[in-house]
């Protein structure tokens, strides 16, 4: 069969009540990618799909447009109060071109796989439909005032998810059919009208946000690359000195020395060193896109400031800073007594364990310029676990 004959219709209008204000689930991100994104993905990027649509809510086309920018889809359409609604509107959208197939499938659910897609696809050689289904593991209570009222076998109980596919005709007719209804599925739509809907093996981590909860598991289930940035800062020392009472700032500790080093910022060529290797290690490009070094509004500052904007764009990124490692390339001051004071600095700002830091310094017995007693260099490693 054709691509062009099999579209998909996700559906994204609902808001999420059980999740709480603020941000519709949909477009919370999850892997520096919202939730509606990771969803129409899976369509957009499967073989067997020609045209994927999403009925969405009125008030939320700003937030669709950012979440499919790049996808290349269709004008969403417009969903109604209910599920059911905003499916069969959904699917009257898509009648104008009707495909021979449909897939049905809530924006709730980011790690549906595109297996599990082609499983329900295929068994429409020989059904109307297919679910997408789990068996039932737990023993089955049926509660009445709280109290356990009944238990229900469990034997041949399968807990419907999405993706579901249908033959577009027939859950096109049931979906008219059943206007007005609030049937919480599509495969209920189509039971209801008679027409014959397979189960098929869906997978356990196909989870539906609901919950702050959910959105946090499914960031854990989130399949993950590991990536490693580097970076190199140095700084001069200043002509004239530091005199008594002098210091100098790394790896955001005020260590005393008789001589200053010279930057734009406090010159902290440590942290600087770590903001280049966190935004390395998701391509963010450098320190100075974000902080350039003729910006009046980074005089003197704090290279703090810095290291949170860097550790931003890795979060923002779907990325996780799992260690650091930095090394202080100096003749002096000595770094060893203000070692364990800069790990604490550094993992504090990262977010991290004291033991996912790591703080080392050298020497190059004498050569170059940091041999010379000329200024300070810093060089730094960053792993980060991204989301794929």
């Amino acid at each position: 069969m054709e691509r062009a004959d099999t579209a998909a219709l996700v559906v994204a209008a609902g808001r999420g009540a059980r999740f709480g204000g603020g941000t519709p689930k949909q477009y919370r991100r999850l892997g520096g990618r919202t939730v509606l994104e990771r969803s129409l993905r899976i369509f957009t990027e499967h073989p067997e799909i020609g045209r994927t649509l999403a009925a969405i809510h009125a008030g939320d086309r700003a937030l669709y447009d950012a979440a499919a920018a790049g996808l290349d889809l269709p004008e969403p359409v417009i969903g109604g109060a209910t599920r059911q609604e905003s499916a069969r509107r959904g699917l009257e959208a898509l009648a104008a071109r009707p495909p021979e197939r449909v897939v049905i499938h809530d924006a709730a659910r980011p790690l549906a796989t595109a297996e599990v897609v082609s499983r329900a696809l295929a068994a429409l050689a020989a059904h109307d439909g297919a679910a997408a289904a789990v068996p039932a593991r737990d023993t089955l209570k049926r509660v009445a005032d709280g109290t356990v009222a009944e238990t229900i076998p469990r034997d041949g109980v399968r807990l419907a998810q999405t993706p579901q596919a249908f033959r577009f005709a027939g859950i096109l007719a049931a979906h008219r059919a059943a206007a007005g209804l609030a049937l919480t599925d599509d495969a209920a739509v189509a039971e209801r009208a008679g027409l014959r809907v397979a189960a098929v093996e869906s997978d356990p981590d196909n989870v539906k946000i609901t919950t702050e909860e959910d959105l946090a598991r499914a960031e854990r289930l989130l399949p993950r690359a590991v990536r490693v940035g580097s970076g190199f800062d140095a700084h001069r020392f200043a002509a004239g000195g530091g005199g008594p009472g002098g210091r100098v700032m790394l790896c955001g500790v005020a260590v005393p020395h008789d001589r200053r080093l010279a930057g734009h910022s406090d010159a902290d060529a440590a942290l600087h060193a770590v903001v280049d290797a966190l935004l390395g290690a998701v391509a963010a490009g450098d320190i100075g896109v974000f902080f350039p070094p003729g910006d009046a509004r980074w005089a003197d500052a704090d290279s703090a400031v810095f290291v949170r904007r860097a550790r931003g764009e890795v979060e923002a990124a779907g990325g996780r800073i799992v260690h650091v490692d930095v090394t202080i390339i100096c003749e002096a001051p000595r770094i060893g007594p203000w070692r364990a004071a800069m790990r604490a600095r550094l993992a504090g700002l990262l977010g991290l364990p004291e033991g996912a830091v790591s703080v080392k310094a050298t020497t190059t017995e004498g050569m170059g310029f940091a041999g010379r007693g000329e200024g300070i260099a810093a060089q730094a490693m960053a792993t980060v676990e991204v989301a794929a």
